[in-house]
């Protein structure tokens, strides 16, 4: 076993791709034909008579566990375009993604004519700075920059517009957007760029791992949710969410953590152990979108996709959101 997992920690970078191509894309068609099995046979099953309520909750089973597996998906793409196209191309995807995830946001929140100050500065000087900060590894500035310069900025906007109306809900819902897809989403290139001892040109090993354990904590969580008794801890938000379908989830993420130690620089129990702060963060943070989203009167990120026009992205990089600050500064403060 030791000369196993010193033989994984041996291989070079590009090896060690060609392993995970080849582990992960089996793993995911596999896992994707069982999921299509599964809704199959429980939509025969849905022909017969049932109660309607019954029949809306499995549907809405359903629609998480594909939401989930869509993630796991989204993060595999990610982990490949970050790797291929280098920490330029990387930076720059992950710019437009914030775009979108932020124009969805924006969309299915209350905003007037006087905000439009705010959101120009929002995502056409807010957010491509951000990401030329990252693309410049200016870690400092860049960690500071939107909830200082940024969160001060965007209500002196507001105020040059003249408009008081409703004025400290508009522009704190101005300010999380930001915080949440802008700032939160661009640590995630930023994770390229760390330079570790004896760690250069593999920081996509770290985004990997970073998508790959808050994913399987959701998957693992959701699943959990519906064999445990469920108590829910914010009922009127996720009647879903419990302390026991977290624990089950945070477990998970510590498994598959450590499994991935040998593509980090790390051993096995440092491993788990970021596993589990980055796996915590996103599923709190899942939490606090879904809150969101009751507040906007919606299911889902997306569900009106005629206006949004990225349907369903910000659901499935909302942990990634959360997770990604809390595991760079772990990565690059207090673990390495």
């Amino acid at each position: 076993m030791i000369d196993a997992l010193a033989a994984l920690r041996g291989l070079n970078p590009d090896q060690q791709v060609g392993l995970l191509f080849v582990v992960l894309f089996g793993a995911l068609v596999l896992f994707s034909v069982l999921i299509v099995a599964l809704t199959w046979r429980e939509r025969e099953r849905e022909r017969g008579p049932e109660p309607d309520e019954a029949r809306l909750r499995r549907q809405e089973r359903r629609r998480s566990l594909r939401h989930d597996l869509g993630a796991l998906w989204l993060g595999t793409l990610l982990f490949w375009v970050a790797w291929v196209s280098g920490p330029l191309g990387a930076t720059l995807a992950f710019g437009a993604f914030s775009f979108l995830a932020l124009r969805e946001f924006i969309t299915l929140v209350h905003t007037r004519r006087g905000d439009h100050r705010s959101l120009i500065l929002a995502f056409f000087m807010a957010l491509p700075l951000q990401y030329v900060l990252v693309g410049t590894r200016a870690f400092d500035l860049f960690t500071v920059f939107v909830p200082v310069y940024v969160f001060l900025a965007i209500p002196v906007a507001g105020a040059l517009a003249g408009d008081p109306e409703r004025f400290l809900e508009r522009n704190a819902k101005i300010q999380w957007g930001i915080m949440v897809c802008v700032y939160g989403l661009s640590h995630a290139p930023a994770l390229l760029l760390l330079d570790l001892p004896g760690y250069a040109g593999r920081g996509a090993f770290l985004l990997f791992f970073l998508v790959m354990v808050t994913a399987a904590a959701q998957l693992a969580q959701e699943i959990a949710s519906r064999h445990l008794r469920r108590r829910p801890v914010a009922r009127q938000i996720d009647r879903s969410f419990s302390w026991r379908a977290l624990g089950v989830g945070l477990v998970a993420a510590a498994l598959v953590g450590a499994a991935l130690f040998w593509i980090t620089p790390t051993g096995p129990w440092q491993a788990a152990t970021m596993a589990l702060v980055a796996a915590g963060c996103g599923s709190l943070g899942e939490l606090v979108m879904r809150a969101l989203k009751k507040d906007a009167g919606v299911r889902y990120w997306g569900n009106r996709s005629s206006v949004t026009g990225a349907v369903g992205l910000l659901d499935r990089v909302a942990p990634l959101c959360f997770a990604a600050p809390v595991f760079f500064h772990f990565v690059r403060w207090y673990l390495l």
